[in-house]
């Protein structure tokens, strides 16, 4: 059946929990920016094995340091002779050099995001790549809906916002309803904390936010996703930002923590940052209401919405009925409005 853009269905074909355990290395069908992250750990650890310093596993493929480290983190691609080169030097065996060198060939394949590379900026394709190559994501946004739940038009709404020409935002929204595929596919896990004030933001007009509430609604009963929203009465936490925590199925790639700024972004790995942000987001679920209550504040807010609606549309209704009595007096007939003379002031 197809999915229709403006109301995707959120019934998932299969589940993925994230206590199940995935093993084995992956293939190229995992998108090749997971492909670098686990060549990139394994590369680090032959080296920190070895005892050899970044500074000179640069020098070995004639590179700098922060090259070595983009490496290391599967920021960068790397070509194969390099690969040959720093295995060469952390001493590795010829037979033990077909699986990291089948990973450097696989890593340097192309991923579908690729194709909007010219609209992407660079620190934001390096995020879509790990998504697409994550088991899980857990999210607080305390600004917007997630990419990954918005409707078309929700979509179209936020996007305008960053003042982008019309070509160039009708692509973006492809690419974020492209994005929601392994969600919709139910191979793709999803623990969203939001911010109250999210659901009531007038992002574009009733109608859109009706649609868009609605569409979370339904997904709020997909066994992939955990909603939680945080009431206004709750007061501060320690979350400034929103944020991102992606995990992935293999158990060598340590999980990841998104950060995005106006014009960049941060990926923080180490076992320290990225346990802080689980820490925050564990709070932050504790100050929310369980998920059982979400579709409840969810119709709470659609019934004030659909008032609203009801009302505004009596109003307009009003309004153009108003010019039918403009200047009638009780006992004058009625008379249709006629140009006005022209004002003393």
């Amino acid at each position: 059946m197809d999915i229709d853009a403006k109301s995707p269905a959120c019934t998932p074909a299969a589940r993925h929990p994230d206590n199940e355990e995935v093993g084995g290395v992956p293939d190229s069908s995992d998108g090749p920016t997971v492909l670098r992250i686990l060549l990139g750990s394994q590369l680090r650890r032959l080296r920190e094995a070895r005892g050899i310093t970044a500074r000179q596993a640069a020098a070995k493929i004639r590179a700098s340091e922060s090259k070595i480290s983009r490496i290391e983190l599967g920021r960068n691609a790397i070509r194969e002779i390099d690969v040959l080169d720093l295995l060469t030097l952390y001493g590795v065996e010829a037979q033990d050099r077909e699986q990291l060198l089948t990973l450097a060939e696989q890593s340097n394949k192309p991923g579908w995001w690729h194709r909007y590379n010219d609209i992407l900026p660079d620190w934001f394709q390096a995020y879509v790549g790990m998504e697409e190559a994550a088991r899980s994501i857990r999210v607080y946004e305390s600004q917007f809906i997630p990419g990954l739940l918005q409707t078309e038009e929700y979509a179209t709404a936020v996007i305008s916002l960053g003042d982008h020409p019309i070509e160039l935002a009708e692509r973006l929204v492809v690419l974020r309803k492209e994005r929601q595929r392994r969600f919709r596919e139910g191979r793709l896990k999803l623990w969203i904390v939001l911010d109250e004030a999210v659901l009531r933001r007038p992002v574009a007009g009733i109608r859109v936010q009706l649609e868009q509430l609605r569409y979370l609604r339904e997904c709020s009963a997909n066994p992939t996703l955990t909603l939680q929203i945080i009431p206004y009465g709750a007061g501060g936490h320690a979350a400034p930002t929103g944020f991102a925590i992606l995990r992935f199925a293999e158990r060598d790639l340590p999980d990841v923590v998104y950060v995005e700024n106006l014009t960049s972004a941060l990926y923080l790995d180490k076992q320290n940052e990225v346990d802080r942000y689980l820490l925050a987001m564990e709070r932050l679920s504790i100050v929310a209401y369980e998920p059982r209550e979400t579709p409840r504040l969810i119709d709470e807010i659609i019934a004030g919405l659909e008032q609203a609606e009801a009302e505004q549309a009596e109003l307009e209704r009003a309004d153009e009925e108003l010019p039918l009595y403009a200047g009638r007096k009780a006992g004058t007939p009625l008379r249709l409005a006629g140009p006005r003379p022209p004002s003393r002031c």
